[in-house]
């Protein structure tokens, strides 16, 4: 174990960072992605210090795959921009890159300041680019070509002490950004991590701030937890510290009134869970299939087979749509979702059927009137042609 030292005003040297070596934070450099080991490499090969960060460290000493490794940076946008020509800056207030490796896409952000406090969006050092994160476990830099693990926030001996601490003040954190709570509950449930007391009755106490939470936010939320190989855990500890109640508000209020619908609901979690651990396509690459797993036990309930295909299609679509609020899914995964449903009850919706029929049918009413006058146009024709 080593430290990082920085220089006070005064001279006097301050330990800022441990930095801790293979054999002390375990990470096999075998699980380290390779494009993303050489974008770090380029950067640093370049002058500019870099790290691969976050949730990708964290998934690492846990031993765990990673799903997505960002990189963090002291080149600023364009300079990255100007080493890699597969890149693209993306953002507004605050510039990321994004670079490109076939369909894959590694996310590259530059060091990001507290000088304006947490909504900076000025650039700044690595230490204020890590104490900007959330929780300690999320804050961790690693060095793929010294195979090294700096820690600025103690977040390994969390993680090794299995807890969940934040890095900003409780006062703050939630208020600053609500949606901390539920990603909060999301890293318990998904590590087996513990949330401390003065973090989970702050959570409870402050959870009525996520109502203010945008759809499009909270829908990227619920996606990212459906898309998990750990939805019935996490959607379970959502519900059972209170927080499910803004995500998905219908399917609770059902869950607390029918103990048996809690039941089927939290069933179809589990099999949500089991397709990701025996499927060798990613539940993402599958569309319907995550959003299935929140409207089927409902449309079994209230769904009418007496009715036609058609009328009983429209007819989900527009349940589904309502049950799923606050949350906006693109109209394609619920329509997917809603096939899905009825190919287990042994029906096939065509697509192109469904959506064109209303199109069609409307068509050929607003046009039935001009056929007919074209036509009556050729008979007058046809009769003078006679005539003369």
């Amino acid at each position: 174990m080593r430290y990082r030292y920085s220089t006070e005003e005064d001279g006097r040297l301050v330990k800022r960072a441990i930095v801790y070596t293979r054999d002390e934070h375990g990470i096999n450099p075998q699980d380290i992605d390779s494009e993303a080991a050489g974008i770090v490499h380029r950067l640093k090969s370049s002058g500019y210090d870099s790290y691969i960060v976050g949730g990708a460290v964290r998934d690492l000493i846990l031993k765990k795959k990673p799903k997505d490794f960002d990189i963090v940076s002291e080149a600023s946008p364009a300079k990255i921009k100007k080493i890699f020509r597969n890149s693209r800056i993306i953002g507004r207030r605050f510039k990321l890159v994004h670079i490109y490796f076939g369909p894959r896409v590694f996310e590259v952000s530059t060091f990001r300041s507290l000088k304006d406090g947490l909504t900076s969006n000025t650039f700044g050092s690595v230490k204020d680019d890590v104490l900007r994160r959330d929780f300690t476990l999320n804050a961790l830099l690693y060095d793929p070509q010294q195979q090294v693990v700096v820690d600025y926030v103690k977040g390994l001996k969390d993680i090794k002490a299995k807890i969940i601490r934040p890095i900003i003040q409780l006062s703050a954190i939630f208020k600053d950004d609500p949606v901390r709570m539920i990603r909060a509950v999301k890293y318990a449930a998904t590590t087996g991590f513990t949330l401390p007391f003065s973090l989970k009755y702050k959570i409870k106490s402050q959870s009525k701030l996520l109502a203010a939470i945008s759809p499009s936010r909270l829908t990227e939320e619920i996606f990212k937890i459906i898309h998990s190989p750990y939805a019935l855990q996490i959607v379970s500890a959502l519900d059972k510290i209170g927080l499910y109640m803004y995500l998905q508000p219908k399917a609770v209020k059902l869950m607390q009134q029918r103990p048996s619908f809690r039941s089927r609901y939290m069933r179809s979690l589990a099999a949500l869970n089991k397709d990701h651990s025996q499927t060798k396509n990613k539940i993402e690459e599958q569309p319907g299939e995550a959003i299935g797993a929140l409207i089927n036990d409902y449309l079994e309930d209230i769904i009418d087979w007496e009715r036609g295909i058609s009328e009983n299609y429209k007819e989900c679509l527009r349940e589904a749509r309502s049950f799923l609020q606050p949350i906006n899914p693109p109209r394609y995964e619920v329509d997917h979702a809603i096939r899905r449903f009825f190919a287990s009850h042994g029906i096939t919706i065509k697509k192109s059927h469904i959506l064109n029929r209303d199109i069609k049918d409307k068509t050929e009413e607003d046009t039935g009137h001009n056929t007919e006058t074209k036509s009556r146009k050729r008979r007058r024709k046809r009769k003078k042609k006679r005539e003369t």
